[in-house]
């Protein structure tokens, strides 16, 4: 990796942990399409690395927050996502060895279906959801996290539509995220394309990622919640149409 590329994945690393700080979610989405629009590395590789970035910001977010974590909907959906990740591990390598077009315009959808999420705010009044409604949001969460390391989507829309206080969501989908990247790096390693040496100066992004995190969290922006989702929204978005709109008719003309 150049130090041009690892430049520019440090900034796009800050980025991802800000946002992610002060929503919740949104880390791997925003850092795996800086990578593809930025050509910084492979997708796999990159996945592989924002899994372990992942651990370090939720780690320090959890420092001062595990106590609120909803248990129950935690077990249901780390259960459920466990053999999907493997699955979506899978489907990456395969698809990155032949079909990265397909996989750029995957990575745009996701994007952009996604960015629907962020527009959710809690509902108290709301009725506590089935528990099969959380297993369902594992399974997807799953296969997203197996595919781009970017596994919350299913879980803010899931938990952002049920009665849990603020509180109580931002820590059990952080706890989850952890957990899950946890288990995507054991199959990444295990699999038959660990990602280079060469990928890991991405690592060097730990400390910005842990300090952009702390500083988000004692200085959050002086904006309105509806009008920050707003603007996570219109980001991913616009990521996602120069992503997508470019490997489209590639795809299609094969």
């Amino acid at each position: 990796m150049s130090f041009h590329a690892l430049a520019a994945f440090i900034a796009l690393a800050a980025l991802a942990a800000y946002v992610q700080t002060i929503t919740g979610f949104a880390f791997g989405l925003i850092l795996m399409a800086g990578v593809a629009l930025l050509d910084v590395m492979s997708l796999p590789d990159a996945a592989a690395v924002v899994s372990a970035l992942t651990l370090v910001n939720a780690a320090t977010m959890l420092t001062r927050g595990w106590r609120h974590i909803a248990w129950r909907e935690w077990r249901l959906c780390v259960v459920s996502s466990v053999p999907t990740i493997f699955v979506g591990v899978a489907m990456l390598n395969w698809l990155a060895a032949g079909h990265i077009d397909l996989l750029r315009l995957i990575l745009a959808a996701v994007i952009a279906l996604a960015s629907l999420s962020v527009l959710k705010s809690p509902r108290p009044e709301a009725s506590p959801p089935r528990g099969w409604t959380y297993a369902l949001a594992g399974v997807v969460s799953g296969l997203m996290s197996g595919l781009f390391s970017a596994g919350g989507p299913p879980l803010v829309f899931r938990f952002y539509t049920s009665p849990l206080t603020i509180v109580t969501i931002r820590e059990t989908l952080v706890s989850i995220y952890a957990l899950n990247a946890v288990i995507r790096l054991g199959a990444v390693f295990g699999s038959s394309h660990p990602p280079p040496a060469s990928a890991w100066w991405g690592l060097l992004a730990f400390p910005v990622v842990m300090a952009t995190t702390a500083a988000a969290r004692r200085w959050p922006p002086p904006l309105p919640p509806a009008t920050l989702r707003l603007a996570v929204v219109v980001l991913l978005i616009g990521s996602a149409l120069a992503l997508g709109l470019p490997a489209l008719p590639r795809v299609f003309a094969h």
